[in-house]
């Protein structure tokens, strides 16, 4: 018997629930552990094993060229919150995420317990940020950062911003281009992207009513940090992965926005969903 579609979206909706709750309860254990002093050495193959489930239960089409190379910053092109579980899933990793992200509802906690890193926009925290990246590292668990900042349609690459590049530099780090596209190259996927002012719950909406999304990782040549100026490693990271998904290398100007009003008469901006801006890290 064939099924219709909105049929197939709440049976994606309810794996999707599933998912949920099976990351909840995992999350519970791994908090109760922590507040007794016994943190489980198991969680980050029990984060992977979440990943996994949340990518079947949105029936994501994955094909993985490569793999993340241990002890490795992972440099990634942001789409959607959908790269997290995608990469997620490809091995025990970490990532950094801006700081907005630890207030979403839920998934802030559950990221929070599971060791994603966070980091404020303007909040001079790399110092802080490099240490911890480098003790993951160094323990054998590669994370992933985003360069850009913030997500884009999968038509371009915004610049890298460079500050986070130094970390490989301060630790001899190597640093590995991740590149991600959704759909084939000839057509990126418009469902995946998650940009603009659009809420987590809208776009979740979206990607369950959407059958077969496909998703292509490619985990590029890692780079050497040595000799290297970050600001060099940042451009080599992304001409790398602009190269792996046929888009043009060079910076296109962002469009400047029209000045605001001063004074009395100005009109603040009005409060929306979560916000896409860019962090700043350069």
């Amino acid at each position: 018997m064939k099924r219709s579609p909105g049929h197939r979206t709440l049976l994606r909706a309810m794996r999707a629930l599933l998912a949920m709750a099976g990351g909840l309860v995992a999350i519970v254990a791994i908090r109760l552990a922590d507040r007794v002093g016994r943190p489980p050495r198991w969680t980050p193959r029990v984060v992977r094993w979440w990943h996994q489930r949340v990518c079947r239960a949105l029936d994501l089409d994955i094909h993985v060229t490569g793999k993340p190379v241990p002890n490795a910053l992972l440099v990634a092109n942001h789409i959607s919150w959908l790269d997290v579980p995608v990469l997620g899933a490809q091995g025990e990793i970490g990532f950094l995420s801006k700081a907005e992200v630890r207030q979403w509802p839920v998934i802030g906690w559950m990221a929070a317990v599971a060791g994603t890193l966070f980091i404020a926009r303007g909040g001079n925290e790399t110092a802080r940020i490099t240490t911890q990246i480098q003790e993951q590292i160094q323990a054998g668990r590669p994370v992933v950062v985003f360069p850009e900042g913030t997500t884009s349609d999968g038509t371009e690459l915004l610049r890298f911003h460079p500050r986070l590049f130094a970390i490989g530099q301060e630790s001899g780090t190597l640093v590995q281009p991740v590149a991600l596209r959704y759909g084939p190259p000839a057509a990126p996927d418009p469902i995946a992207p998650f940009i603009g002012d659009e809420s987590l719950a809208a776009h979740l909406g979206r990607v369950l009513r959407h059958t077969g999304l496909s998703v292509t990782v490619h985990f590029l040549p890692p780079i050497e940090t040595d000799q290297v100026d970050r600001r060099q490693v940042a451009e080599r990271a992304r001409t790398a992965i602009a190269w792996a998904l046929g888009l043009d290398a060079a910076v296109k100007p962002r469009p400047r926005r029209p000045a605001q009003p001063s004074g009395p008469t100005a009109v603040p901006p009005p409060l929306g969903p979560i916000s896409h801006q860019k962090a700043v890290l350069e």
